[in-house]
């Protein structure tokens, strides 16, 4: 990431005060430094103009790589412990017997619905979209990257203006 600080409006202005560029701890021996020190307290706090001209695709494409990484974590984990939370619940116990109840007969005595839709396949499939989002996420943020850069290099990219805590 590349950056320029433009400060020199405030260079500038802490040339034109006489003592403003000077922190108290140096005037403390010189008349008038309580005043200076107020003074310095009191002005508006300085700014700097930072222009985001390039963005490292590189150093993109690792970042989005570890956080997609976590995301299919996060995502692997939240499905196994829903489907246990609707395991201990009796959910499938409940849609077993809704369906054997509405249906009736013998070809139904035996269903279960976690023959179809089970812990494994669920999980299965969970790990399948995970990866394929790994994927896809590192390659959307590193192309969007590049996409960025092109674009910066053509209008000069973004532009942000940063100013001093006034404390």
């Amino acid at each position: 990431m590349t950056e320029r600080i433009d400060d020199t409006a405030s260079r500038t202005a802490f040339a034109a005060a006489p003592g403003a560029g000077q922190s108290a701890r140096f005037q403390a021996g010189q008349p008038g430094a309580a005043a200076a020190a107020a003074a310095a307290r009191g002005r508006a706090p300085r700014r700097a103009r930072l222009r985001l001209t390039r963005i490292d695709p590189w150093s993109v494409m690792k970042t989005a790589f570890l956080l997609s990484i976590a995301f299919a974590v996060v995502t692997v984990v939240s499905v196994a412990m829903v489907w246990q939370v609707l395991g201990a619940a009796g959910v499938w116990d409940s849609i077993n017997s809704t369906i054997q109840e509405s249906i009736g007969g013998e070809d139904v005595a035996g269903f279960r619905i976690e023959d179809y839709v089970g812990t494994s396949r669920v999980l299965g499939f969970t790990m399948l979209v995970a990866a394929i989002d790994v994927v896809l996420i590192t390659a959307t943020a590193t192309l969007t990257a590049f996409l960025y850069n092109m674009a910066a290099a053509l209008l000069g990219g973004v532009e942000i203006t940063l100013a001093e805590d006034p404390h």
